[in-house]
């Protein structure tokens, strides 16, 4: 059996800037910053008040408000994220025609249900476990997501669910692309999600030393590559992509957004946190990705960064993309605008990074006032940069070491 292209047919996406696909890139393209305070998020939670970071990135619109009540109230925000995203996605895909048996779900999340089970351990603290719902394992399983969309759309080829850290997203797509070309699925709704603004997750990583303390000024917080950068913004939300084998989608007469036409993952086996100094994990997955495309490193003209505003992370991942790609490469930091979605952001990212190569425009990074001078590429900042692109790149690197590379091109 021939190995089958992947193509993008349909995509989806309910993020801090909007709860479309269209809302995020015109939102990208203004410079719009979805970070503002989160005290009345956080307000009725024990110690708020004592938290070192009080700002994040919520979903601009609520899923809750989009989906009907009483399926909303059966769902954990993460999951009603991404079935949000992948409504959007399977419609702008035309609603394909498929045998279920040839449908597959991967939808990748970090941390799951664990407003739920926050909101049930408090149940059961104050009023006992025979209070507790008999929804809140499902509610809270990593696996839920994929699963309510496999039950929407009546997948059958395999519902699947990488928990990857901050890679999950993408590793998510490159799992879809895998089933595609291995001639196991047709068509593969793809994505990640995630709906984690908590106190537990804001101390944690606050106390981990990766969040950002600019309270005071929320739109300026997230810095990716700038000398004065000092965390990340945390996020939700969600995004998901329809893929189909090339074969497929000609034969339905479909609409070719573009092509995942090659991905790369790797792990660092380094640190449960940190990265590789030396960059080689990150490297290997930008040369597997570039590879399993057929093209050529200097192929690649641009690429959306992982690039979350830590200290370490940013420059370690410049270098690496220098080392790999060369000096002409442009880049572009979309978590200065809309936070780190954790799960989610590699499959909203990947939306970015395609849009990119079908519009030929790379949105700015907000927030760089003065580049690190170990910042040794080009970073687009201010206006938009309108440049025909043939082959853009897509970066996740996740806690544990796990770093995924998605690499998109034109229909």
């Amino acid at each position: 059996m021939s190995v089958q292209d992947v193509v993008v047919t349909g995509l989806g996406a309910t993020t801090p800037l909007g709860g479309d696909v269209d809302s995020l890139w015109r939102g990208l393209l203004a410079g719009r910053s979805g970070v503002r305070r989160i005290d009345d998020l956080v307000g009725s939670f024990g110690h708020a008040d004592e938290l070192p970071t009080r700002i994040a990135a919520p979903m601009a619109v609520s899923p809750d408000e989009v989906l009907p009540r009483v399926q909303a109230r059966r769902m954990d925000r993460c999951q009603q994220a991404a079935l949000v995203a992948a409504r959007q996605a399977w419609a702008d895909a035309g609603e394909p025609e498929v045998d279920p048996v040839r449908l597959a779900v991967v939808i990748g999340t970090g941390i799951a249900g664990i407003g739920t089970l926050l909101d049930q351990d408090d149940l059961i603290e104050e009023k006992g476990p025979h209070r507790i719902s008999p929804l809140a394992v499902p509610m809270l399983m990593p696996n839920g997501p994929a699963a309510w969309i496999s039950l929407e759309y009546g997948a059958r080829a395999g519902v699947y669910t990488p928990v990857s850290a901050c890679a999950s997203g993408a590793e998510a797509l490159a799992l879809a692309a895998r089933l595609i070309r291995s001639g196991e699925a047709d068509v593969v709704i793809a994505g990640g999600t995630e709906a984690a603004i908590t106190p537990l997750t804001i101390a944690g990583f606050a106390q981990a030393r990766t969040l950002s303390k600019r309270n005071d000024d929320p739109e300026r917080a997230s810095r990716p590559f700038d000398v004065g950068r000092d965390g990340f913004v945390l996020g939700e939300g969600a995004g998901v992509m329809v893929l189909e084998s090339a074969d497929f989608a000609a034969g339905r007469g479909a609409r070719l957004i573009g092509r995942l036409a090659g991905f790369g993952v790797t792990a660092d086996a380094h640190h449960i946190t940190g990265p590789d100094p030396t960059g080689s994990g990150q490297i290997r997955a930008i040369l597997k990705a570039v590879s399993s495309a057929g093209l050529r490193p200097s192929d690649v003209e641009h690429v959306n960064c992982h690039a979350t505003s830590t200290v370490v992370g940013d420059v370690g991942e410049a270098a690496a993309i220098r080392q790999a790609l060369g000096d002409d490469v442009v880049l572009t930091a979309p978590k200065s605008s809309i936070g780190h979605l954790v799960g989610a952001a590699g499959a909203v990212e990947a939306v970015i990074t395609l849009l990119s190569v079908v519009d030929g425009v790379i949105p700015p990074t907000l927030n760089l006032e003065r580049k690190a001078p170990e910042v040794e590429l080009d970073v687009v900042t201010g206006e938009p940069r309108r440049r025909r692109l043939g082959a853009a790149l897509s970066n996740s690197f996740g806690f544990g070491g796990q770093n995924v590379s998605l690499l998109f091109t034109a229909a």
